[in-house]
């Protein structure tokens, strides 16, 4: 597996297939997709992403803005927290195949329990996470930006 560099991408939810080029990870069919490729009924998004991977961007994670456009991919990953945050934000626990294990809604000043299986971490504003559809056994696509 290779390893995950700080930078941009994009996600995509209510995908059949996780494929993340830069780090070589791919991940199956989802198993409950629909005739289209979603998963659920769903449709895919294709939603702004942060990459935090250096120790330094993961401390910093969203501590100090007031909001974020689209999500921040934490990794390596398999707890947060919310101290010092100024805002709710949904968290997402992903397994090695970007598969979710579970969604949280977090508030300001909370510690989320650490998951085992969990090896990355999406984190984005209240309630975004329930519009994109991402939802427990669902997968999602991770796409790094080109090097510029």
């Amino acid at each position: 597996m290779g390893r995950w560099r700080d930078g941009r991408g994009t996600l995509t939810v209510g995908t059949d297939t996780s494929t993340v080029a830069e780090a070589g990870v791919e991940a199956s069919a989802t198993p409950n997709a629909e005739p289209d490729g979603s998963a659920s009924g769903a449709r895919p998004h294709g939603i702004p992403l942060r990459i935090a991977a250096s120790y330094r961007a993961r401390a910093k994670g969203l501590l100090g803005v007031d909001g974020v456009d689209g999500a921040l991919l934490i990794t390596p990953c398999a707890s947060v927290h919310t101290f010092r945050m100024r805002f709710t934000i949904d968290v997402a626990y992903l397994d090695r195949d970007f598969r979710v294990l579970a969604v949280r809604t977090m508030k300001p000043g909370r510690l989320g329990l650490p998951r085992p299986r969990a090896r990355h971490v999406l984190e984005s504003e209240g309630g975004a996470m329930e519009a994109w559809g991402l939802r427990p056994g669902g997968r999602v696509r991770i796409s790094p930006a080109p090097p510029p």
